[in-house]
C-alpha cells in the first residue's frame, strides 16, 4: 500500500487502566477529526469524573500529522502530556485524542513515577483499541453534459472511484473520492472526455 496517502489511527473509542502506589490512572482514547471535537470530549469529560485530581491529554490530527498538543493538566512540566503524545507517535497514529485522568492516592510518584504512570496507561488504552490504516482522497466533482454520462461512468468503475453523490439532469454532475496518488492519472482521463470538467471539492 502507498504510504504516501494512506495513515492510521484507532478505529474506535477504548480504555485503558494503571495503579501507582493508591493513584489511579484512567486512559480513554478517542478517534477524532478537529480540535472543536476534541473540546467536547474533554469538556464532558471534566463533568464526567469531576471529583478527579488531574486530566492529562496529547493528541495528533492531521493527514500528515502536524497538529498537536500536549497538556500536563497541573502535573510537573513534561510528565503528563508528553508521554502520553510519545505513545501516540509510536504507533504512527494521528487524528486521535488519549485523556488519562488521575485520582491522587495520597503518595507522591515523583517525575519518573509520573511519566512512567501516564506513559503506561496510554499505552493500556491504545493497546485495547483497533487500529486502522485509511487513504485520504481527494474530492472532485465531474460536470459533464448527459449524452456522455456513459463514458463518465465508465471511466469511474474501470478506475474503481467511489461515488459521493450523483446528479442527473441537461447537465450531470457526480461527486467521487479519487486516492491522492491516483489524481493525476484521473484528471488526465476525465479530460479525455469530450465536455466533462473536474472541480476539486476538498481532501478527506
Amino acid at each position: 500500500m502507498d504510504q504516501l496517502d494512506t495513515y492510521k489511527r484507532i478505529a474506535q473509542n477504548s480504555k485503558g487502566y494503571y495503579r501507582e502506589k493508591g493513584s489511579k490512572f484512567i486512559s480513554l482514547a478517542y478517534p477524532v477529526g478537529s480540535e472543536d471535537e476534541i473540546k467536547e470530549i474533554l469538556l464532558e469529560l471534566r463533568k464526567e469524573y469531576h471529583d478527579a485530581r488531574h486530566q492529562c491529554y496529547a493528541y495528533v490530527l492531521g493527514f500528515k500529522g502536524d497538529v498537536w498538543r500536549a497538556n500536563d493538566d497541573g502535573e510537573p512540566s513534561s510528565t503528563g502530556g508528553k508521554p502520553i503524545h510519545g505513545q501516540i507517535i509510536s504507533r504512527d497514529l494521528t487524528n486521535t485524542l488519549v485523556v488519562v485522568i488521575r485520582y491522587f492516592g495520597g503518595t507522591k510518584l515523583g517525575v519518573s513515577g509520573l511519566i512512567n504512570a501516564y506513559r503506561t496507561a496510554a499505552s493500556d488504552a491504545l493497546d485495547n483499541a483497533e487500529i486502522v490504516t485509511l487513504t485520504i482522497k481527494d474530492i472532485y466533482k465531474i460536470k459533464f453534459a448527459y449524452p456522455i454520462t456513459n463514458d463518465v461512468m465508465r471511466m469511474i468503475k474501470e478506475e474503481g472511484l467511489s461515488i459521493v453523490d450523483q446528479h442527473f439532469d441537461v447537465s450531470c454532475s457526480i461527486t467521487v473520492g479519487v486516492r491522492q496518488s491516483k489524481v493525476d492519472l484521473i484528471l488526465e482521463k476525465i479530460d479525455l472526455i469530450d465536455s466533462a470538467v473536474a472541480e476539486f471539492l476538498r481532501t478527506e
